[in-house]
C-alpha cells in the first residue's frame, strides 16, 4: 500500500471526461435551440385572410 494521497477529481473535470455527455449534448442543445426558434418563426408569422 503506498502512502500517497488520492487524487480527487472535479465536477468538471468527470464531466469533460465523458465522451458520452459531451456527445449527447451537442445532439440535445442544437435540436432545443432549432425547435425554439422554428416555434416563434411561426408564431411570428401574420394571420392569413
Amino acid at each position: 500500500m503506498s502512502n500517497e494521497p488520492i487524487e480527487q477529481q472535479t465536477v468538471l473535470q468527470r464531466v469533460l471526461d465523458d465522451i458520452n455527455f459531451i456527445m449527447m449534448l451537442g445532439l440535445v442543445i442544437p435540436t432545443v435551440l432549432y425547435t425554439l426558434w422554428g416555434v416563434m418563426e411561426v408564431a411570428s408569422l401574420p394571420l392569413a385572410r
